[in-house]
């Protein structure tokens, strides 16, 4: 289940959201909770990502830079700085509302194109981060989406915000 507060002027973004998963058989029960901004043109600025689980509390936080430089500073203190080859976006899995970012920002929801991204992708509950393509194909249907882990039709709003990403979530 994730619930985002999101507030919009023009393409530029500021969210809070929280995330709670079920255990699976390929992860533990977590929350998590997030805060963003985007640029002005609705590339991710910053993020901040808190995962809880039984045993521990871990945190990640992004910036890029006016040069397209990431800096991500791990639960570790430890800092890396990486182009992640011109990624605008990130990505974080479990929650559909960060699939809406690139889709709002290159306009995907206003006409039908095909675009591959680069990503940021940030997998959790281990918030590991690494270097990912994800494609979206828009059609009358809805968006195609093709990223690392999942293969899916989603429909969108007026504004580009996930309404039904199936397997994952729908809003209500």
């Amino acid at each position: 289940m994730e619930s985002v507060r999101v507030q919009l002027s023009g393409r530029r973004v500021k969210a809070y959201g929280r995330i709670v998963a079920a255990a699976t058989d390929s992860h533990p029960a977590f929350g998590a909770s997030y805060d963003l901004v985007t640029d002005e043109s609705g590339a991710t600025k910053r993020l901040s990502l808190t995962v809880t689980l039984a045993e521990r509390e871990r945190q990640i936080s992004m910036a890029r830079d006016e040069e397209n430089m990431w800096l991500i500073q791990d639960h570790l203190n430890q800092t890396k700085r990486s182009g992640f080859e011109g990624a605008l976006d990130v990505d974080v899995i479990f929650s559909p509302f960060f699939n809406a970012l690139p889709i709002r920002r290159t306009g995907l929801y206003e006409v039908a194109e095909a675009v591959v991204l680069p990503v940021v992708y940030v997998r959790m509950p281990d918030l590991s981060v690494s270097l990912e393509q994800t494609s979206y194909s828009s059609n009358e249907a809805g968006i195609t989406l093709v990223s690392p882990v999942a293969e899916t039709v989603v429909t969108v709003d007026e504004h580009g915000f996930i309404l039904d990403y199936p397997g994952l979530a729908e809003r209500i």
